[in-house]
């Protein structure tokens, strides 16, 4: 005996499926990383200025991206030097690692350790920003951490 409903059992199986696949929760949500928010009183937001080049330091299990602000982003790109002209602010964000939850093996950034800026005057101006929430603090290293991020370069770009 042919029962006339299986044919139907392909389309039947796939229809549950994807009924099964549905729920609630909105997957951008649950992707975004809120641990690595940066929350406090910066003077700037990194976050919403282009990246320029990123690093991680393993033995430290930190990554860090380079930001800047129109001006330091088009001299960057175009120029291999290090003497950003008036009026462009790099911000070093630097990040706790942690693994990343949806991809096995995966590191994101997790808490947020330092923002360092770095605005172009007359002379150089440094900026640490540390804690959570993020609050300035003093530094004794403002020299040489402006000349380690004012040389850092572009990644390229293809």
């Amino acid at each position: 005996m042919n029962a006339p409903w299986k044919k139907y059992l392909p389309a039947i199986a796939c229809g549950l499926l994807v009924l099964a696949g549905c729920n609630e929760r909105k997957p951008e949500a649950a992707a975004t990383n809120h641990v690595a928010a940066l929350t406090g009183q910066l003077p700037y937001n990194p976050l919403a200025w282009k990246p320029i080049t990123t690093l991680t330091n393993r033995a430290a299990a930190t990554t860090s991206t380079l930001y800047g602000n129109d001006a330091a982003v088009a001299y960057a790109r175009s120029t291999a030097g290090a003497a950003y002209p008036a009026g462009s602010v790099l911000a070093l964000v630097t990040w706790a690692e942690r693994d990343d939850p949806h991809w096995f093996g995966a590191k994101i950034p997790g808490k947020p350790q330092t923002v360092e800026f770095v605005s172009i005057g007359a002379q150089p101006q440094y900026a640490v920003y540390r804690g959570s929430p993020l609050a300035q603090a003093a530094s004794d290293q403002s020299g040489s951490r402006i000349d380690f991020i004012l040389h850092l370069r572009a990644a390229v770009i293809p």
